[in-house]
């Protein structure tokens, strides 16, 4: 909404411009009038929209045209001030204001302009019957207000309709030459319809405007008030109302009434609380909140998040299988100005044996956005409307910043849930049917599944009890580490074939020269275990490199089982980046020393309470 209003009044000499603006200012009609009042500021608090304004006289005798044009130009609302008893100030309207202020500008960018009919005091009747055809021709004409200086006839309310033009202008929201919403006001409004029918059948329940007029007004319906609202869109549309709710039709009649009757101020209450700006775009603070994620820190999900994110999957899935289905993916993203995922997502989370996404391959995808781009995630949970539905104040109370992976490793403990796990290697090793048998898939499967791979994966694993999500990042071969952030990740694992020696001498160089002085824990796994291997060049074997490199020894891995393939090695890898402490010895053990750190917990308790009980029976 705009932070000031700038009110300029124009029209012919003597028509009471320069009264006008005295009386608003000093509660009573002037003495003495002279021929231009000075620039009026009246403050905020003040105002009933609680915004600044500025009201500027305009006096043919003292301004040159240049300067008319200047403040024109300047102008967010022009009042063209006729008199009442006067025709010809009347018919300077049509051929000389309007055109002066709008003349050769496109629709869309025309300033609006309130008629104001002053001294009314002196005429029985009204002038409308004259000023409607003048309205009618012109559509960046707000409204009318008749009006006195002399006896304080809606003054208030004149400067009141110059500040709702400004703030609530008809001009985005409605043609009137249509009777009709315009396209942009339509589309957003049924998007805000989508977001509040929250079981998504098409209908909003009584509860469901209730919520939704909680959100947008501060307070719900009464129960007749509801009935009434029903009853005038029944009778006026023939969809409507159905199953005593409103329908989208219904809804967009709703407030294409409120604009027709002069409450635009209510539609634009909708459109605010939901993000959008005058062009009817949502505006950079609502999906972009301040977010700020310190170096060495990662982004991830929250319970808020979670839950939310369930609730909307839940929403739906119409047919309650468990798994959205392509349909029912396109519902979910109806309210998003274009799709977020690409065909990619099939080879990037887990889904059902007919290719739908359940909800641990949807969590999965948000659990990845979160992670790799927050501020896409952050603007994706604002086109699903978040913070509104989740009564929060923002997106990012979705999200939670972990702490820097420096104090994890001086703590010797990491609070992490989500971890990056960057899997190199030459050409032909095997990455991306290693990344895809993290989905569960083998390789007959793969060979199954169209589309090209992903270079993303992600899943939850195990790790002493708790779950952790992992994802798999494929660097290509090419990659030539220049950057910090070539390397960076939790952890990295190296894949070579066991047929291929020259495989393993890539990933061997690749380790000496970027992860040997890291602090990242490494892992090695020889890929195509199913086959013969090579005798490698002269030199260190793999397992000798890793035992003189403190690492753990290689890990055999194979995807060409009929089953699905083995998912140890990707619990190392998980547990690897959970305790980057510790060294190859260390890690074997920690899972060993930490059940028997909860044995011996438990076990002390036991005692302690047995010892009680003894002592109590003596």
């Amino acid at each position: 909404m705009k932070r000031d209003v700038r009110i300029l009044l124009l029209g012919e000499a003597q028509v009471g411009k320069t009264s006008l603006i005295m009386a608003l200012v000093g509660e009573e009609f002037p003495e003495e009038v002279p021929p231009r009042a000075e620039e009026i500021t009246i403050p905020a608090d003040v105002t009933p929209e609680k915004v600044p304004t500025h009201i500027v006289d305009y006096s043919e005798s003292e301004q040159t045209e240049d300067e008319l044009q200047e403040e024109i130009s300047k102008a967010n609302v022009v009042c063209v001030v006729y008199d009442v008893t006067q025709e010809a100030t009347i018919e300077k309207i049509r051929s000389k204001w309007i055109p002066m202020v709008n003349g050769g500008l496109e629709k869309g960018s025309r300033i609006p302009i309130i008629l104001v009919g002053n001294k009314s005091d002196l005429q029985v009747g009204s002038s409308m019957d004259v000023i409607l055809p003048i309205m009618n021709q012109f559509s960046e004409i707000e409204t009318c207000v008749e009006c006195s200086a002399k006896n304080l006839k809606n003054i208030s309310e004149l400067f009141y309709y110059a500040q709702k033009a400004v703030l609530h202008p008809t001009a985005p929201l409605y043609d009137p030459e249509e009777k009709q919403l315009k396209p942009a006001c339509a589309q957003a409004l049924t998007r805000i319809f989508n977001l509040s029918d929250q079981d998504n059948n098409q209908i909003l329940s009584d509860d469901e405007l209730n919520y939704f007029q909680k959100s947008c007004f501060g307070n719900p319906l009464a129960p007749q008030a509801l009935e009434d609202v029903k009853m005038v869109v029944w009778k006026n549309t023939t969809d409507g109302v159905q199953d005593n709710g409103l329908t989208l039709n219904g809804f967009l009649f709703l407030n294409t009434l409120f604009i027709q009757r002069g409450r635009h101020e209510t539609t634009w209450t909708i459109l605010r609380r939901f993000g959008y700006d005058e062009e009817l775009v949502l505006t950079e603070d609502y999906l972009y909140p301040q977010f700020r994620v310190p170096p060495g820190c990662s982004t991830e999900l929250n319970h808020l998040g979670y839950q939310f994110l369930q609730r909307l999957f839940e929403k739906h899935d119409k047919d309650q299988d468990g798994a959205l289905s392509p349909s029912e993916l396109q519902s979910f993203f109806s309210v998003f100005p274009r799709v977020p995922w690409g065909p990619e997502l099939c080879h990037t989370v887990c889904t059902t044996d007919t290719g739908l996404l359940p909800l641990h391959g949807f969590l999965c995808q948000w659990t990845l956005v979160a992670y790799l781009d927050v501020r896409h995630c952050l603007e994706c949970l604002g086109y699903l409307g978040y913070p509104i539905l989740a009564e929060q104040d923002c997106q990012t109370q979705a999200l939670t910043v972990t702490r820097e992976k420096r104090i994890d490793l001086e703590k010797g403990q990491t609070q992490r849930n989500v971890f990056l796990c960057k899997v190199l290697g030459a050409r032909g090793v095997g990455k991306s049917c290693f990344l895809q048998a993290f989905l569960g898939r083998s390789l007959a499967a793969q060979r199954e599944s169209p589309g090209a791979p992903s270079l993303y994966t992600i899943n939850t694993v195990q790790v002493n009890g708790q779950e952790k999500y992992l994802i798999l990042y494929e660097v290509s071969a090419d990659t030539e580490f220049t950057k910090a952030s070539d390397t960076a990740c939790d952890v990295a694992c190296f894949m070579y074939d066991l047929r291929d020696p020259r495989s393993f001498s890539y990933c061997a160089s690749v380790y000496k020269q970027h992860y040997m002085d890291s602090q990242i824990p490494c892992v090695f796994v020889a890929s195509k275990a199913d086959l013969p291997e090579a005798s490698q060049q002269p030199g260190l074997s793999p397992a000798e490199f890793c035992y003189r490199h403190c690492l753990p020894p290689p890990f055999p891995f194979s995807c060409h089982g009929q089953g699905p393939p083995p998912t140890t090695i990707y619990t190392k890898l998980a547990t690897a980046a959970t305790f980057p402490h510790l060294n190859a010895a260390e890690l074997g053990a920690a899972s060993l020393w930490l059940r028997l750190a909860l044995g011996a917990a438990v076990a002390a308790v036991l005692g302690l309470t047995l010892y009680r009980a003894l002592a109590r029976s003596k």
